[in-house]
């Protein structure tokens, strides 16, 4: 079985994160796998490099990724390309972890998919698992952890959907707003129910 789990920005899916590890269950991280790819020597380095030429290169050959945000945030054809190259490359490489963990005994992995509806990505599970938050908890969260202005953080908040959307497309939701007690109690239902662990 394959487990998406998503969340919106600072609704507390790391902390679900690491307490799904504590059952002994492989997380594949998105957000990893896209630094790992950009990587000098990969596939998508190469293509990008090709692409964007040497300007967004930094001494050391490694991506500049400021110049290349910089690139692709005034034009949106060029996001287009870099996102053309590197998404298919990050759910390549997605795929070919996940079969070797299947390969080795695995029953079960989570996908750590942060853009996981925005990007379509729900045909790649066979489970999603959001963790929600109420937004002024979300709002407060952001705010405290990136010591952001409140309008630079409902701007963030806002460029992702809705939290309150994702609750009817996701299989199962675990409600962040309490304690790290609740939400380890309600992942366990969850991982129950779908018959991953055994009380």
């Amino acid at each position: 079985m394959i487990i998406g789990l998503t969340g919106g920005i600072a609704s507390g899916k790391s902390t679900v994160s690491n307490l799904i590890s504590t059952f002994d269950i492989p997380i594949i991280d998105a957000d990893v796998i896209a630094r790992e790819v950009v990587e000098p020597g990969e596939d998508a380095y190469q293509q990008i490099v090709a692409h964007f030429g040497s300007r967004i290169q930094n001494d050391d050959g490694t991506l500049a990724r400021k110049k290349l945000g910089e690139i692709i945030f005034n034009d949106e054809n060029e996001r287009q390309k870099l996102n053309a190259i590197v998404h298919p490359a990050i759910r390549k490489r997605m795929v070919e972890t996940k079969d070797q963990l299947f390969a080795t005994g695995h029953r079960v992995v989570v996908y750590d998919l942060p853009l996981l509806f925005e990007s379509d990505l729900r045909h790649m599970v066979d489970k999603v698992l959001l963790v929600y938050v109420e937004e002024h908890i979300q709002l407060e969260r952001l705010v405290q952890r990136d010591q952001s202005t409140k309008e630079e953080a409902l701007s963030r908040i806002g460029s992702q959907m809705p939290l309150k959307d994702k609750l009817q497309l996701a299989d199962e939701v675990i409600n962040n707003n309490g304690t790290i007690g609740e939400t380890k109690k309600q992942l366990k239902h969850v991982l129950t129910k779908w018959k991953v662990i055994h009380h």
